[in-house]
């Protein structure tokens, strides 16, 4: 199998070329073609129609996005061209070619005013700019290539810039932190979304899914676990986003369930706690 993985410096990207690593030491090869800005400009329908067709991929994986949530207020142009626009080119060349397409999306696609976890069902209501044109990159991938996976996921954290490492570098020079008590959300591994992505894409069980850690806490109660397991002592003090004034809205409760993971029997997903502490163990 030959997969085109956009965004390949992100997080995701990473891991993903390095579980495709591990897979090429056993009799199953995977060819990767890895790519980032430097190599090809999402937003440009010529540049990835041609690259598309010159590589041959079986399966495109979109982890490329424009992810600065406030920043997407102000530069709503640049957050289309690349979550929306992108996608769709993408999408577009692989089925030109007749390849699968991936495209990564999220649980800002919601608005968080439910009480109980979302399925992949329930209506989107996004919130920001940059949940609207993930929104869209969404529609776009599911209207321009029938062989598509959707998958949403959420509070990643992996090798690369995240909150995690954003947490224990303040730790490290502040006495206290405040962090905000009411978003609740399913912080998720890049280690367990790789591995989901790799398993799906050797199906053909098209269509949309979540795929993040089980169970649910609130960014304070994040933080607290993140400290408590790596042994840190210091005050950490819940306030309300509100208190924040950042530019975007925040869905307050955007839990995601895997249930069309557990429907094919796909939900390989470990508890948020139990895969929290092995990244913290090995970082």
């Amino acid at each position: 199998m030959k997969v085109l993985i956009t965004g390949c410096q992100g997080q995701l990207g990473r891991e993903l070329c390095r579980q495709i690593g591990k897979l090429n030491q056993r009799p199953q090869q995977v060819e990767v073609v890895a790519t980032d800005l430097d190599q090809l400009d999402i937003t440009d329908a010529k540049q990835v129609q041609a690259m598309v067709t010159s590589e041959q991929p079986q399966v495109i994986i979109n982890t490329a996005a424009y992810t600065k949530v406030d920043a997407c207020e102000t530069e709503e142009r640049k957050a289309f061209q690349i979550n929306a626009l992108g996608a769709r080119n993408l999408s577009v060349a692989a089925s030109n070619i007749g390849a699968k397409i991936l495209q990564v999306s999220t649980d800002y696609v919601f608005d968080g005013t439910g009480t109980t976890p979302i399925r992949e069902y329930d209506p989107v209501n996004p919130l920001n700019v940059y949940g609207k044109s993930k929104a869209l990159g969404e529609k776009l991938v599911i209207e321009t290539n029938p062989r598509h996976f959707v998958v949403r996921t959420a509070w990643l954290y992996g090798d690369g810039h995240n909150f995690v490492r954003t947490m224990l570098k303040l730790a490290s020079e502040r006495d206290g932190l405040q962090v905000v008590n009411d978003q609740i959300g399913s912080p998720t591994s890049t280690v367990d979304l790789a591995g989901c992505i790799l398993d799906l894409i050797q199906t053909e069980s098209y269509g949309i899914y979540h795929g993040v850690c089980e169970g649910e806490c609130s960014w304070y109660e994040f933080v607290k676990r993140i400290f408590t397991i790596k042994g840190i002592n210091i005050k950490v003090k819940p306030i309300r986003t509100s208190e924040l004034n950042q530019p975007a809205r925040r869905p307050a409760y955007s839990v995601l369930e895997n249930f069309m993971l557990d429907m094919i029997g796909l939900n390989t997903f470990r508890g948020w706690e139990k895969a929290l502490k092995d990244y913290l163990n090995l970082n």
